[in-house]
Order: C-alpha cells, then structure tokens, then sequence
C-alpha cells in the first residue's frame, strides 16, 4: 500500500500538465443567459447518478478515482482551462474502466453546467477560484461538493453562505478528514461521553512539504488562502465539531522557516508557511492547539488528534490507523486498531474521501441535507485567516 507522499508524487510525475507552466485559472464574467436552470429544482436522479467534475488537477483526479469506486455512479463531463489536465482525466476515466468518448470535455465550467448534464458536480479547480465557480453552481442549481477550502478568504466564504441561504443549493463542503477511519472513532467517543466534559483539543500535523501544481499556483498566499487556511482548515473544522461551541479568540505564531525559498517564480520567492503553533478559544470554554511542521517527512504519525476532558482522554492517530483512550482513573487501555473493511479505494486520505463521497452521493439521491455544511466550512476558513492575522501583526484575534 502506496503511503500518502508516494502516492501524490506518482500522481505528479504522471500528469503532463505538470510541466510548470502557467493557465489561465479565472474564467471570464458570466452572461446573463448561462444557465439552462436558474434556481435549485428537483434533481431527477438516473439509476446511475452523473457526476460532472470542474477542475481535473491533482485532487480531480482523486475525485474521479473515488466516483469510479462506488457502484451506478459515472463522470459524464468535465472542465478545466489547462488541456494537460484535461488529457489527464480522459486517461484515468479509462484506466477506471470509463468511457472516455462518451465524456464532454470542456475548458470553462459555465459550459458544463450549462448543458444540463450533471445530477452533481465536484469543484477541484484551484482554490482561488472556488468562489465564483461555486456561485455559478449555486445559481445553476446542482448539487455540489465543493473542495476545500471552501474559500481563500473569510468575505468570500461569506459571500457564498450568503448565496447558500438565499436558495435551495445543497453545497458539501470536503472536509473529509472528519471521515478518517481512527478520527470517526475518536469522534464517536467523545460524542459518546467517554472523555466526559471536553476542555482540550490537540491537534498535530508533521509532514511533507506541498506538492507542485499547475502553475505553481499553491506557492502564494494570494491564491490559497496561506497555509493555515489552504492546509489546516481540515484541523480547525476538526477543532470546530469537537468543541462543540463557536470560536471566539486566536493567537498564533509560525511562519517559513525552510520550505520553497529556493524557489522563485517570475522572479518571486514563495510565501506560504510551513511551520506555526495555533492556539483558539471556543465560546463554552474549550481550548484548541494546533502543532503544524512541513519539513518532517520522517515522523512516524502524519496527524495524531488528541481530546481531553475530565474524565479520560482519547487519541487518534493517522496513518497508524489507532486509537488510545486512557481513562483518568483505569489508566492507559491498550491500542485499538482501527480498519474499515468497506473501504475499497484508499486514495490520498486513508479512504476518507470515498466515505464522504458515498455520504454526499446519498444526499444526492434523497434530497438530503449536507453533512459538512457552508457554515463550518466558514468557520474553518475564520479561523485559518485569524490565526495568519495573528502571525502577522503579533496579536489576539477576537472573532
């Protein structure tokens, strides 16, 4: 089995869009006549659902492994303004068992949404883009699940709650770390009671650094949000369900301390960071930490969550696949190893990807609501952007 920095590499080498040169990202104004369906109406869903996929880079490629994993489901139509990228989809559609010719290709994503295809789509596409495609998709009606972050910045991601709320759209935001194995399990626990009264939660992510992508577009602030919003939104959604109660406060310090300053583009140096402590106070009390490091591929944990209250404390760790509850007064349980056998595509994130889609493809069908909805995809996004506030000017984020 492929470990996650493998598997991403692979992915790289095999793109030929990958090749360091820029695309035009940002698709012009729409028209006043895009869509064919201006508002949320019933979706009419086949036997086998029609997936529509906006963006084919790196993690389109893992959305369109993970579709292809669950039964009556096909990706009928994709968009992305890079033809490498493109090509790239066609390939693993088939490599999938897919008929590519029966795939409509396009470069603009108003274009797929306004043929009228697609039961749902996914939006992969980079993530200084999300909002107004997410917009389109809003104002087109079909259902969506939209990748994180849900936006770069906290206006933006209001501007689509704000959007959401005025319509009927069923957004999914992918924030599929609350569907890894060991964290569901820890989760679970502490919705269950075992560590009784939350106070604590720990959070640690020591890993490799960010990968290339389509030109280069994720080595600047500008285009993804920073780090602790591009990258640790899935920590602080974490944080967010688990505390149960909104964040009020923020500190933090980090920064770049080894990562890309060897790099230069256009004559400019990245600056994302790589590394920061995180600190947030929730409204009931709860206090959240976040550890981050991206220039320690060596540990042997890539995340390990911990949750502490007042009774026992509960772990989880990540890609160890265990889970360690030490009860205050029993002391230290053994591991408990954690697998679940129905996940037949591991992909990126341990098979959380394919639960979560196995959970929005049921929303899909039965006109459910989203379990990741856009307001904790704003709240992750709040909290990122507080904590690069609090790097950057030295002081406590009140939210």
């Amino acid at each position: 089995m492929l470990g996650e920095t493998t598997q991403l590499n692979r992915l790289w080498r095999l793109n030929p869009a990958n090749n360091g040169v820029g695309a035009a990202l940002l698709a012009p104004p729409k028209t006043a006549n895009d869509y064919q369906q201006k508002t949320k109406v019933s979706v009419q869903v086949s036997d086998k659902v029609r997936y529509g996929v906006i963006g084919t880079g790196m993690m389109g490629i893992e959305h369109i492994c993970n579709i292809a994993a669950i039964d009556d489901t096909a990706v009928v139509a994709i968009s992305d303004p890079w033809e490498g990228s493109r090509n790239w989809a066609l390939d693993t559609i088939e490599q999938q068992g897919g008929d590519r010719s029966s795939v409509e290709v396009y470069e603009d994503h108003r274009q797929l949404l306004s043929a009228g295809a697609c039961d749902a789509v996914v939006v992969a596409s980079p993530n200084m883009t999300h909002i107004d495609v997410a917009l389109d998709v809003v104002e087109a009606g079909v259902p969506m699940l939209l990748e994180k972050p849900m936006c770069t910045t906290v206006e933006d991601s209001q501007r689509l709650v704000d959007a959401v709320s005025g319509s009927e759209a069923m957004v999914w935001v992918g924030l599929e770390y609350r569907y890894m194995p060991p964290i569901s399990r820890l989760i679970d626990e502490v919705k269950s009671g075992t560590v009784g009264q939350v106070h604590m939660v720990a959070i640690r992510e020591h890993r490799f650094p960010f990968l290339r992508k389509v030109g280069d577009w994720n080595r600047f602030n500008r285009n993804t949000g920073g780090t602790l919003v591009e990258k640790c939104c899935h920590f602080f959604d974490l944080m967010y369900l688990l505390a149960g109660a909104e964040p009020t406060r923020v500190m933090a310090s980090g920064g770049q301390s080894v990562n890309h300053l060897d790099e230069a583009y256009d004559g400019e140096v990245p600056d994302i960071a790589d590394n920061a402590f995180v600190i947030v106070d929730f409204a009931n009390g709860v206090r959240g930490m976040l550890d981050l490091c991206m220039f320690a591929e060596g540990s042997k944990n890539e995340q390990e969550i911990a949750v502490t209250g007042d009774i026992a404390k509960v772990e989880a760790f990540v890609p160890e696949a265990v889970m360690r509850i030490a009860d205050r007064e029993a002391g230290q349980g053994p591991d408990i190893d954690i697998a679940d056998p129905s996940i037949t595509y591991e992909g990126f994130h341990h098979g959380s990807s394919l639960i979560e889609h196995r959970a929005f493809l049921e929303a899909v069908r039965n006109g459910g609501d989203p379990e990741v909805t856009v307001r904790d995809g704003l709240r992750s996004v709040q909290m990122g952007a507080a904590a690069h506030e609090s790097i950057n000017t030295g002081t406590i984020i009140t939210l």
